[in-house]
């Protein structure tokens, strides 16, 4: 955003904003990826190598619907990284898309209800969750 010729400033604490929502996705993220593991193995047995859990997350239907966290995580990077100053309606755009998509219903499909399943078997997801709500009451 430009004034006078000039970028204007970003808002105090929103760049601190986004980056403490990114990491808390991204530890959410982990702890999804490691549940699940966990779940792959005790049905189909032992992942060889992080080279194979690498090809089964990016390939096997079983990791199919973490998808939609690594794109939000994505595009919080497309948004940190971006030559133009950041705005407090973009990190609120972030804020409630992981709002929205952080919804766990038992009877939900894809992710909610993923989401749901993860919650119930793993006390990791739960604390990686209750940081990542945290961050997104925060405000600037």
């Amino acid at each position: 955003m430009e004034t006078n010729g000039q970028l204007s400033p970003e808002p105090p604490g929103a760049r601190r904003r986004l980056e403490a929502l990114r990491e808390a996705l991204l530890d959410l993220h982990k702890t999804l990826l490691e549940s699940e593991r966990i779940s792959y193995e005790s049905s189909f047995g032992n992942i060889s190598s992080p080279y194979h859990f690498l090809h089964l997350v990016t390939t096997d239907p079983w990791f199919a619907w973490l998808a939609p966290v690594t794109q939000l995580i994505a595009a919080v990077d497309e948004t940190l990284d971006s030559r133009e100053p950041l705005t407090a309606a973009a990190v609120e755009a972030h804020v409630r898309r992981a709002a929205g998509l952080l919804v766990a219903t038992i009877d939900g499909d894809g992710f909610s209800r993923h989401y749901d399943e993860a919650l119930q078997r793993s006390p990791e997801v739960i604390l990686a969750h209750s940081v990542a709500a945290k961050v997104m009451r925060a405000k600037s």
